[in-house]
């Protein structure tokens, strides 16, 4: 298994990602090409893939962001594909995702999981997050 940071996408990406964001989100709609392009050229935004092979087998996005009270990350969609479950791909991209922010200089980097999720609250507890006791919101603009 090799991770990876994807720099350019094409469609084989797009038809990756479009396999893999149902068992993270089966209510959301996966990303064309133009907008994975788009989020791999954005410059503190870092999409990482696990390969198996050539088979992307899962995904994460860091976001990289400076705010008043300093420099920090944010871990979003992380999606390890249902048949490489237990293999350590999560914990791989994940342990790359620390490394990316350690070295950019981030003080802190956040995530954030279901409680039903046991496997991956296990997983981000043993790879130093600690939970954060704070009440987490969530705004969507009205749909016309």
């Amino acid at each position: 298994m090799k991770i990876e940071r994807v720099m350019e996408a094409d469609a084989a990406l797009a038809a990756s990602v479009a396999s893999l964001l149902p068992q993270l989100a089966p209510h959301r709609t996966a990303p064309d090409v133009a907008t994975l392009q788009e989020l791999c050229a954005a410059p503190n935004t870092h999409f990482l893939v696990a390969r198996d092979g050539d088979t992307v087998v899962g995904m994460l996005t860091l976001l990289l962001y400076r705010i008043p009270t300093g420099f920090r990350g944010w871990i979003h969609d992380v999606v390890v594909d249902e048949a490489a479950r237990g293999r350590g791909v999560g914990e791989a991209l994940t342990q790359e995702a620390q490394r990316i922010a350690r070295d950019a200089g981030a003080i802190a980097v956040e995530l954030t999981t279901r409680p039903e999720r046991a496997a991956a609250n296990r997983l981000y507890r043993r790879l130093g997050f600690a939970p954060r006791d704070t009440n987490a919101y969530i705004w969507r603009p009205p749909r016309d």
